[in-house]
């Protein structure tokens, strides 16, 4: 239960700065006295419990964006649902078809840490360069297409969801509070799916998580609680300083793996 805690303290901690959560929780997991790896299952489980913290944060975005969806008004909140469901579809595809990769071979501590370094260099590039000209209300099909494809690189742990769509959208031109306010909004629907298929499957099967449902349970909530405290940072945060310290600590956590792994520390399975 004190593993499940902790393991939920950094969910919550992780979920949303672009450093990847999945990654933290494996190499966190490897640490652990009892369970090593917590399992994609585990990880996909107690994101439902972050992203109820994205409904709560956000729930007035939410509900503009879906009153004026189910009324088809052609406003920039409709257009701002429809590109949600375009955004989603790669996520979608991409991990249904990639289902064993995610769970087994997605899960070495080697790519995890190769995907730190290069993606954290990614997004300080990408931060860099971006013009901070667009927001939300100029997202159009092809952008909002590009952000699903940047969205389905997170089904990688070390990549980090936020931080490929906010790359992404930094590479675009959008403004840093809108690459993080969209990265939100486009996480909902695919976090959701994975976490109750996976939920659905843990419940059934006892031998999909090392964790029992009781603890997994306290994991979520515990996510959930952080989670939301570090939204309510970040997006203060992000109006006046830059993704930099992001950047230097991921680089610097993937290259401490790296040598973890070279010297026989940690084993990468």
């Amino acid at each position: 239960m004190l593993e499940a805690l902790f393991l939920g303290i950094v969910q919550g901690l992780t979920e949303f700065l672009p450093i990847s959560s999945s990654a933290h929780i494996r190499i966190v997991g490897e640490f652990m006295p009892h369970a090593n790896d917590p399992g994609a299952a585990f990880t996909a489980i107690t994101q439902i419990g972050t992203e109820l913290a994205v409904l709560l944060y956000f729930r007035r975005d939410i509900l503009n964006i879906s009153r004026a969806w189910f009324k088809h008004d052609g406003s920039p909140e409709a257009r701002l649902g429809n590109l949600i469901i375009i955004g989603t579809l790669p996520i979608v595809a991409l991990g249904y078809l990639g289902q064993d990769y995610i769970t087994n071979n997605f899960r070495s501590l080697w790519l995890i840490a190769s995907t730190l370094i290069i993606f954290g260099l990614i997004l300080g590039f990408a931060d860099r360069v971006g013009r901070s000209e667009k927001d939300l209300s100029t997202l159009n099909a092809r952008d909002g297409i590009f952000y699903g494809l940047a969205q389905s690189m997170a089904l990688i742990p070390g990549v980090s969801r936020s931080g490929a769509t906010i790359a992404l959208g930094r590479f675009l031109g959008y403004k840093r509070e809108a690459a993080l306010r969209y990265s939100f909004l486009l996480a909902l629907p695919a976090v959701f799916g994975s976490g109750l298929y996976e939920l659905k499957k843990a419940m059934g099967d006892s031998t999909v998580s090392v964790y029992s449902m009781p603890e997994i349970l306290i994991a979520t909530i515990t996510a959930f609680i952080i989670g939301y405290a570090v939204i309510a940072w970040l997006m203060k945060y992000i109006s006046t300083k830059s993704f930099s310290p992001f950047v230097i600590y991921r680089v610097a956590l993937g290259s401490a793996l790296l040598i973890a792994l070279a010297t026989g520390l940690i084993s990468a399975q």
